[in-house]
């Protein structure tokens, strides 16, 4: 019978095929105290981790600022959100009021001379336009409403005539509203009621409203809902009039 050349071919034994190099590994894992594994089984024998679950971050809340510029100013005698008070225009104040308080968006609403107001807006703010602002504060509150962040859980609602409001006016109502979960959280100076922040719970209340009233109606009909915020000065004037701004 020929020989096979050493190092070449396969050598038989006991009537199998028997690789000379995988032979000796499965004997080294036998003498180690590893069971040698059959051949061919090599991919069945391979464990696969499962994948790891995918982590789903929940949404990030967001607190909105609102800011209602949308009338004509008819006391004032022209576009008053336009008027300057210390170098800045009357809106401006409470877009910086809301900013320095902390809110995630500012969204402006804008009617009587939009072009003109939402020219003034830096690039951050969004200005959403009222058809119907003549038909009342409401309607601009509503249109507010409904262009917030999907994620907005509750809103700051400033007048653009109230420029003595300050960021930490603001601040005070969002923290006060974080602690209290209150449906309204309202400012609360020492001679009268202030500015409020709107919880979402009630974004559908508040978009129906009807006339001028605002959510002052939501105040005088639900009592209960409100969390005042004291301020310890008196509550900052109105601007209805070139002579205010001189006050």
């Amino acid at each position: 019978m020929p020989r096979t050349e050493p190092g070449r071919g396969r050598r038989r034994r006991s009537g199998r095929c028997v690789d000379p190099v995988v032979g000796a590994g499965r004997r080294r894992e036998a003498r180690r105290g590893h069971p040698a594994r059959p051949l061919g089984h090599v991919e069945r024998d391979r464990v696969l981790l499962p994948a790891a679950p995918r982590r789903f971050e929940a949404p990030t809340r967001v607190i909105s600022g609102i800011v209602l510029a949308a009338g004509t100013g008819s006391r004032f005698g022209g576009t008053k959100q336009l008027a300057e008070l210390d170098g800045s225009p009357l809106v401006l104040h409470a877009v910086r009021a809301l900013r320095e308080g902390g809110v995630d968006e500012i969204v402006v609403v804008t009617g009587h001379d939009a072009d003109a107001v939402e020219a003034v807006l830096p690039a951050e703010v969004r200005a959403v336009r009222n058809p119907s602002f003549r038909d009342g504060q409401s309607t601009s509150l509503a249109a507010a409403i409904h262009a917030l962040d999907e994620r907005s859980e509750a809103s700051v609602v400033l007048m653009a005539d109230q420029p003595g409001i300050r960021g930490t006016d603001i601040r005070s109502l969002v923290e006060t509203f974080r602690a209290t979960r209150a449906r309204i959280a309202r400012l609360r100076f020492t001679d009268g009621p202030g500015p409020s922040l709107l919880s979402r719970e009630i974004y559908a209340d508040a978009g129906h409203l009807h006339g001028d009233a605002g959510a002052r109606v939501l105040i005088a009909s639900h009592p209960g809902w409100v969390e005042d915020v004291s301020i310890d000065r008196p509550s900052p004037p109105d601007v209805d009039t070139p002579e205010d701004l001189e006050a």
